[in-house]
């Protein structure tokens, strides 16, 4: 009973705890109005008091986050020039000393309080948010769908292959809040009126679970983009492409830039999966092979099951690039991958005679 009576009265203090700082926050920290100038030409009017991430984007001026304004991810960085307040404990780990110095900030994490004055990469002002219709859900594997995308509004969209998207996850029954999540452009950049995405399902991920299990065709989804720096260079050496899973969606849509524009240069693809039914898109990789001369592409497994009969490669992508690459010291290469991956791959690249700076990457936790 005295167990009992605690547990309520904690509960009780608690709950009027969370009153009591709803009501302060809705009316003790009422900042009004705030003007956010940004690289000292557009200015937006906003409500103080939410992230500037959230801020920046009710005025359509989006900002990428892959980790849903959580802090985690890194990706929104900004500069805040004036206004802000000081760098908060959740963003120095992520800042580095030089940033620190030059007024970079977590705009997930900076609350707009008052007037305040940003610089943000200007190719920012191009993303847009988009309004499409789910024309198909397509099986890959157990864990993977492709999702194809009808554009409604605008009707198209332009961007350079290997760059991504952040599809919105609206409220559904289990999730109680709406979050974006960022996935990689798998389509070719001149089939303008689609998109197509590779989406892995993530037990309990908030985006993943609305894809895998609620969405349908028919749904129209919110998207915004294009973002991100992951794109095939304009040089004259080889390519060596390396994904694993639905690291694939990147370097699906180069090998439809490379068709397209008829890049002939010698290419390596070397894609990691676990079993052979999570080699997806199998047949249209060989595709891709038989239409680009100069292309050899390497399956690997590094978990065959017996009914498999895999008869390939078995290992990892690292073993591939030991086996194939003698000397890199005129290739480049494109990577898109987890963490452990990239890095383990960005050695064997490097050991192999790859320069560092030619080594390009997309890494998804």
């Amino acid at each position: 009973m005295t167990i009992l009576i605690s547990v309520a009265v904690i509960t009780s203090i608690a709950a009027v705890l969370a009153i009591m700082l709803t009501l302060a926050n809705s009316y003790i920290a009422n900042y009004g109005e705030c003007k956010i100038l940004i690289n000292g030409e557009k200015e937006c009017i906003t409500e103080g008091g939410s992230s500037l991430l959230s801020s920046l984007r009710d005025s359509q001026i989006f900002i990428p986050s892959a980790c849903g304004g959580k802090g985690s991810c890194a990706y929104c960085k900004v500069k805040v020039l004036a206004g802000g307040g000081p760098v908060l404990p959740t963003e120095l780990p992520y800042l580095s000393e030089q940033e620190l110095r030059d007024h970079v900030r977590l705009s997930c994490q900076c609350k707009v309080k008052e007037n305040i004055k940003i610089e943000i990469p200007e190719e920012l002002f191009n993303v847009k948010e988009y309004k499409a219709v789910v024309e198909k859900i397509q099986n890959l594997s157990p864990t993977i769908k492709l999702l194809r995308l009808k554009l409604s509004d605008p009707a198209e969209i332009t961007f350079k292959a290997g760059q991504y998207v952040q599809l919105k996850a609206p409220l559904y029954e289990g999730n109680d809040e709406e979050v974006y999540r960022a996935y990689s452009l798998a389509s070719s950049k001149n089939d303008k009126g689609f998109i197509e995405l590779l989406i892995g399902y993530v037990p309990n991920g908030i985006c993943t679970t609305y894809v895998h299990k609620h969405l349908k065709p028919g749904d129209e989804v919110l998207f915004n983009g294009p973002y991100g720096d992951f794109y095939l260079r304009d040089t004259v050496k080889e390519i060596i492409l390396i994904a694993v899973g639905t690291g694939m969606a990147p370097i699906r849509s180069i090998l439809y830039q490379m068709e397209s524009e008829d890049i002939d240069k010698r290419a390596f693809y070397f894609f990691g999966a676990r079993t052979l039914e999570d080699l997806v898109l199998y047949e249209d990789m060989k595709d891709f092979e038989n239409r680009l001369s100069n292309l050899k592409y390497y399956p690997i497994l590094s978990r065959p099951r017996e009914e498999d009969q895999w008869t390939g490669d078995v290992g990892r992508v690292t073993d591939l690039i030991k086996q194939h690459i003698e000397d890199g010291s005129n290739m480049e290469a494109y990577l898109c991958g987890s963490k452990a991956m990239i890095e383990s791959t960005v050695e064997a690249l490097k050991q192999k005679g790859v320069p560092e700076e030619a080594i390009y990457y997309d890494k998804f936790d």
